[in-house]
C-alpha cells in the first residue's frame, strides 16, 4: 500500500500559519520528528508520496525525497491517503480493509483508503487525467463514490497544539527511538541526574565540562554533532539537533530543537524547527520559532498572562481564537529577525520574513508576514527584495542555498499574506500620525 500524505484545503492549513506558509503540515516538529515521520513509521510504509499546495511545491522538492503533486503516484496501487494533521499515536482505523472514506464530526477528510480495482470507478466519475493542481478533486470524487465513515481519529487542529504535546511526544519518541548511553564524548566534570538509560548522546556529539543534563523529569536526546557549551543546563523532556549548539543555556523541560540551531538564555517548553539562532539571554516559552530566524539579544516573549487565564492567539489580524491553554508563547514565522529587546505579546502571531525592532514594551499580538515593524508601527521598510537578498546571506552562512524555487514560493507568499498586511500598515500610518 502506498502511503499519501495531504495537508487539506486552505482553511484547515492557515490553522498552522505562519509555519506552513512555506511547508506542508507534515514536515512540523512535535517531539522529537515530524508529524509526516510519525505517520510514516505508524503506517509502516516505504513507498509514500505527497500532494502539497501548488505554490510550494517546487520548493519542497528540494527537501523530500520522496515525490511531490505526482499523479502518478494516485494509480497503480493500493492506496491510503491520509492527512498530515492526524495524530499518529492510535491510529489504526485506516490501515487496512475496503476501500472507505474517513471523516470527522466536521466533515474534514481525514484518509481515504482505496483499493487499487477501484481506481477504476473513480477514473469512470471523472477523476482521470488528474494534473498536480486538483488534488482535492480527487478527494472529493473518492467521497462521492466510495463508503463514507465516520472516524474518531485525534488530530491536530493548530500550530500550537504541536507545542503543547511537545513534551509527551518527547518522551514517546525516546522510547520508540530505543537508543540509550553516551555514544558522544561527555567531558568531566559533568552532572547527570535521573536514570542514565534516560539519557542520549550520540556519536559526534560533544558534552563540554560543566554542564548538568537532569532526566529526573524526562529523557534528553542530544542528537549527531550536537555540541554543549560550559554551564548550560538539560532538562528533560528534551531533544536537541543534529549539529546544534548550546551556549551556556539554560535549557527547561519540554523542548524540541531543530538541525543546526545556536541556542542560549533561557527555553521551556518550545520547538524550534531548525536553523535558527537564539545566541543571547532572553526568554522563549511555549512558542514554535520557523527556519531562519535570528532573535536578537533580550529577544523575550509572554507565555502565560498576569491574570492566569485562557491565551488567546490572532492568526488572521482580526479574530482572536482562544487556545483554551494559559501557557501559549510566541509563533514566530521562517527568515524573521528580531533586533535587541524586542518584548513579545502573549501568544504572540510573528509571520514570516518579518524585520522588528524593539519598542521599550510589549509588542502587538499580530505582526504580518513581510512587515518591517519600526518605531511602533508596520511599515513596507525597504521592500521584500531586502529581505530575500538577507536570507540569501543567512542560509549561504549554513552551506545552503537560496534557490528561484523558494523565492517564487516566498512571492506566492507575499500574496498570499497582502490582505492583512495591508490593514497592518493602514494602522500604522494612523500610529506614526498620532505621534507627529
Amino acid at each position: 500500500m502506498r502511503l499519501v500524505l495531504f495537508d487539506g484545503p486552505p482553511e484547515v492549513r492557515s490553522r498552522f500559519h505562519p509555519l506552513s506558509l512555506s511547508r506542508p503540515i507534515w514536515q512540523l516538529r512535535c517531539g522529537m520528528t515530524s508529524l509526516g515521520e510519525k505517520l510514516i513509521a505508524r503506517v509502516g510504509a516505504t513507498d509514500v508520496a505527497c500532494w502539497v499546495p501548488e505554490y510550494m511545491a517546487a520548493a519542497c522538492r528540494e527537501t523530500t525525497d520522496m515525490p511531490v503533486n505526482d499523479p502518478a503516484t494516485l494509480s497503480g496501487d493500493d492506496l491510503l491517503l491520509l492527512s498530515s494533521r492526524v495524530k499518529a499515536e492510535g491510529f489504526e482505523a485506516a490501515v487496512g480493509g475496503r476501500s472507505e472514506v474517513g471523516v470527522n464530526e466536521a466533515g474534514d477528510v481525514l484518509y481515504a483508503r482505496l483499493a487499487a480495482g477501484d481506481l477504476d470507478k473513480l477514473a469512470a466519475s471523472g477523476a482521470a487525467g488528474r494534473s498536480p493542481c486538483d488534488f482535492g478533486n480527487f478527494i472529493s470524487k473518492a467521497r462521492d463514490v466510495l463508503p463514507t465513515v465516520t472516524t474518531s481519529a485525534a488530530t491536530y487542529e493548530y500550530v500550537w497544539d504541536l507545542v503543547l504535546e511537545t513534551p509527551e511526544q518527547i518522551t514517546s519518541d525516546f522510547a520508540a527511538a530505543g537508543r540509550t548511553g553516551i555514544e558522544g564524548t561527555v567531558e568531566e566534570p559533568h552532572a547527570i541526574r535521573g536514570g542514565r538509560k534516560d539519557v542520549y548522546v550520540a556519536p559526534g556529539a560533544v558534552v563540554h565540562p560543566m554542564v548538568v543534563i537532569d532526566a529526573e523529569n524526562g529523557p534528553v536526546y542530544l542528537d549527531e554533532e550536537v555540541e554543549v557549551h560550559p554551564f548550560t543546563r538539560i532538562e528533560g523532556p528534551c531533544y536537541v539537533g543534529r549539529k546544534s549548539v548550546l551556549l551556556g543555556a539554560k535549557c527547561r523541560e519540554g523542548n524540541s530543537i531543530g538541525p543546526v540551531c545556536r541556542i542560549g538564555g533561557e527555553i521551556e517548553e518550545s520547538v524550534i524547527q531548525g536553523h535558527s539562532n537564539k545566541y543571547h539571554d532572553g526568554f522563549l516559552g511555549h512558542a514554535y520559532v520557523g527556519e531562519w530566524v535570528n532573535l536578537g539579544a533580550m529577544t523575550t516573549n509572554s507565555d502565560l498572562k498576569n491574570d492566569y487565564g485562557s491565551v488567546s492567539v490572532i492568526m488572521d489580524g482580526r479574530n482572536p481564537i482562544d487556545t483554551g491553554s494559559n501557557k501559549v508563547g510566541s509563533m514566530i514565522g521562517d527568515h524573521t529577525k528580531t533586533s535587541i529587546g524586542v518584548l513579545f505579546n502573549t501568544g504572540a502571531y510573528v509571520g514570516a520574513m518579518a524585520l522588528i525592532m524593539a519598542t521599550g514594551k510589549p509588542l502587538p499580538k499580530f505582526i504580518p508576514s513581510f512587515a518591517w515593524f519600526l518605531e511602533g508601527a508596520v511599515t513596507k521598510g525597504f521592500g521584500r527584495k531586502k529581505l530575500y537578498q538577507t536570507a540569501e546571506v543567512a542560509m549561504g552562512r549554513r552551506n545552503r542555498q537560496w534557490t528561484e524555487a523558494q523565492e517564487a514560493m516566498w512571492e506566492a507568499v507575499y500574496e498570499m499574506t497582502a490582505p492583512a498586511r495591508r490593514d497592518a500598515l493602514k494602522k500604522g500610518r494612523k500610529a506614526l500620525l498620532r505621534d507627529k
